[in-house]
């Protein structure tokens, strides 16, 4: 991206689009009060985040016992609802979800990869389902404190060898066809990157066809194999990201304010929710909608605008497919593949 010398003003800025991950799908029902458990719950706190000033909403599902749910007829229950309680936010689904057979029978046929597709078959679709890139390693205990996980079930030694150990697996033939199935089912991928490497292989996808549509992008800093916190790594993947993108901030822990708030300085875009962290900045508890809400009042402070529903929906291109790979990198200011014979650095066209 390309930072003008008026690109910190917040009239020259675009409105704030603040995701939500108000369901926490690692942690149990006694490690906070604020985890939805029945579907009515679950729904009212899509709800109250939206009415606070959140846009997106990142979604898991639980079962009535509280435990994260893997049954395609729970998420397909819970997005109906959502799209009745909430029809102005963009839905997210945590592209994490392998679906394990609900009736006798189904197992011999979902043994494989293929269980992870099955997020293209929701219905009603989801505006997004949320795309890794690249087999990496997932360690979130890395950056956890002893203060971040006292009195939760995270101070469980199982618990966290499991986590420690957690590896992503997005291999290049399961993310390109993942990919392709969304895209073919019109549910848009949100692309999760962890580092540059996995930038530079979603940019190569682009320019070779595998994908042409908007690039949404949450960048994650939550380490153990994914980006850390150091605030020059965060601004060069600013600087790298095609100028057409839109680009979310993601971290956990207390760093989620600090890091935010930079993001909403420079004009990007920001994620919160108990998924991320129980507590705010002072150490305290605080709940999803508190979340939102300051910052709410941190882009106010900086007198950046906070999207709506519909601005999320704009600023996302929802809905969005382009038709060529020369009409996808045009659209995000990427400049042109190199055409035979050419020695010297491709040029966009001037408008």
């Amino acid at each position: 991206m390309h930072f003008m010398d008026d690109s910190l003003l917040p009239e020259n800025q675009e409105k704030l689009v603040i995701q939500v991950a108000p369901y926490g799908p690692q942690w149990i029902p006694g490690d906070s009060d604020d985890i939805p458990v029945t579907m009515d719950e679950q729904v009212q706190k899509a709800v109250d985040c939206y009415n606070a000033g959140a846009s997106v909403l990142h979604v898991h599902v639980r079962e009535e016992d509280g435990k994260g749910s893997k049954r395609l007829s729970k998420f397909n229950d819970m997005l109906a609802r959502l799209r009745d309680a909430v029809p102005k936010m963009v839905l997210q689904v945590g592209g994490s979800i392998s679906f394990a057979p609900e009736n006798e029978g189904e197992a011999a046929q979902w043994q494989n990869d293929d269980t992870r597709h099955m997020l293209a078959e929701l219905n009603p679709r989801p505006d997004q389902v949320t795309v890794a890139i690249n087999t990496s390693q997932m360690n979130v205990m890395e950056l956890m404190t002893e203060a971040d996980i006292a009195g939760t079930s995270l101070m469980n030694p199982a618990l966290q060898a499991a986590y420690r150990d957690m590896i992503v697996p997005s291999n290049p033939s399961w993310h390109v066809e993942h990919i392709r199935r969304l895209v073919a089912n019109g549910i848009q991928p949100q692309f999760m990157l962890g580092n540059l490497t996995q930038l530079e292989t979603v940019e190569r996808l682009i320019r070779n066809g595998a994908y042409s549509g908007p690039l949404n992008i949450n960048y994650v800093a939550i380490g153990g194999g994914a980006a850390g916190l150091h605030p020059a790594d965060m601004i060069e993947f600013a600087r790298r990201t095609p100028e057409g993108a839109v680009l979310t901030f993601e971290t956990l822990n207390r760093n989620v304010v600090p890091m935010n708030t930079l993001a909403i300085a420079l004009g990007l875009h920001v994620r919160v929710g108990i998924e991320d962290t129980l507590f705010g900045p002072n150490g305290e508890r605080a709940t999803s909608v508190q979340q939102i809400e300051q910052m709410v009042r941190i882009a106010r402070e900086l007198n950046r605008d906070i999207a709506s529903g519909e601005d999320a929906h704009r600023i996302y291109q929802i809905g969005t497919q382009w038709g060529s790979v020369d009409e996808t990198l045009d659209n995000l200011r990427m400049v042109p593949n190199r055409t035979p014979g050419r020695r010297d650095v491709p040029a966009r066209k001037v408008a």
